[in-house]
């Protein structure tokens, strides 16, 4: 199945754009204001070269603090165009690319524009950060901007971090293949900490699944490495480990661990039944098919 990386990015960086921006960019987030943070509509511009349409991915409009070092006056207070660019894929033209994005943001608002890419493909070699053009009696332009690659970011240094971007990315860093289920387990460990309310918790480990979805002997293995840490010290983080099953009660989620991931959900579903809970209800919650239900009712009277 493929995975939409624009969407995911997307809900990312629009729930978490501070942390984002403290994660990677301290300076420039200690320059902005965040009571001033609008995320513009979905830009689209015609290629009139081409005849095609190309979408902006994420535009960002938000202002500089007074004490930001700029001064007082009007130049202090400007608004800030970011301009925020995932791209899973190597693209020759990319750094074309955002430069004309770039300009026809500048074109369209007359604000200062921040771009910045974020590279989450497995290439090894190093994205350019850069485009122009220059002359041998002239340097022309020289189009600058701020380039993320993830799969460079050493993954191990981020999981000391309360930072959900963080644990969210984790996912596409560098890691090899016997440093997956570490991987997972510092992600669980990390988003344990930081407590966050159920819907940014799915969106990290939605996130985080969509890039690093582990085999059933890595699951095995991570559950064993779980057990010896005793890591598990709430249901509410077994909760969120969409891998193996969706919402349950503490019991169910703990049992259907360490019997297996399809026990652990009937056993789950089965609790639910019990306690007279609706089964569209059920089967949202769990991922059972109406047959599996009909069974488990035939099996309850």
């Amino acid at each position: 199945m493929s995975v939409d990386h624009d969407r995911l990015y997307k809900e990312l960086l629009q729930t978490f754009f501070r942390e984002f921006m403290e994660l990677f960019f301290p300076k420039i987030s200690s320059a902005i204001d965040y009571s001033h943070v609008k995320f513009l509509s979905e830009e689209v511009f015609s290629d009139l070269a081409g005849g095609t349409t190309e979408r902006v991915d994420l535009v960002i409009e938000t202002v500089l603090l007074e004490d930001c070092g700029l001064g007082h006056g009007p130049e202090s207070k400007a608004l800030i165009i970011v301009h925020l660019e995932p791209q899973s894929y190597y693209q020759e033209t990319f750094p074309e690319r955002m430069f004309l994005y770039s300009s026809k943001l500048f074109e369209k608002y007359r604000r200062r524009i921040l771009p910045i890419a974020i590279f989450s493909h497995s290439r090894q070699a190093y994205e350019p950060s850069r485009f122009g053009w220059m002359f041998p009696f002239l340097n022309v332009m020289t189009f600058k901007y701020f380039s993320i690659q993830l799969r460079k970011k050493k993954w191990r240094r981020f999981i000391r971090t309360d930072n959900p971007v963080a644990a969210a990315l984790l996912s596409s860093m560098g890691y090899n293949k016997k440093e997956r289920v570490a991987v997972k387990f510092e992600f669980l460990r990390m988003v344990t900490r930081l407590q966050l309310d159920p819907a940014r918790m799915k969106l990290l480990t939605v996130f985080f699944e969509s890039y690093l979805q582990l085999t059933a002997a890595e699951n095995e293995r991570l559950i064993k490495k779980i057990d010896r840490t005793n890591l598990i010290e709430e249901a509410a983080l077994m909760e969120w480990m969409t891998s193996w099953e969706k919402k349950g009660r503490e019991e169910g989620i703990r049992e259907g661990i360490r019997e297996g991931i399809k026990e652990g959900i009937m056993l789950t579903a089965a609790k639910m039944l019990q306690k007279g809970m609706d089964l569209a209800d059920i089967k949202d919650v769990t991922g059972l098919t109406p047959e599996e239900l009909h069974k488990l009712q035939q099996a309850e009277k």
